[in-house]
């Protein structure tokens, strides 16, 4: 009988491993309707960025040309 409290206190020790638990859902991980949206606009946004660089460089073409 003597053992038995001195087990369950090891076991209960043993239970506890001193880290935290992980979270079940990270903020990061969590997706929202707007997500999708904020996608396209960013691929939008580079496909500008692609157009505008080569209109720039076709327009230098254009000044080259004409001198």
């Amino acid at each position: 009988m003597n053992k038995l409290p001195l087990l369950l206190c090891l076991l209960a020790l043993g239970a506890c491993s001193g880290k935290p638990p992980e979270p079940k859902a990270r903020a990061a991980d969590v997706a929202t309707p707007f997500d999708a949206m904020k996608a396209q606009e960013q691929r939008a946004r580079d496909v500008q960025k692609v157009v505008d660089k080569q209109a720039e460089e076709q327009r230098k073409q254009i000044e080259a040309q004409q001198q």
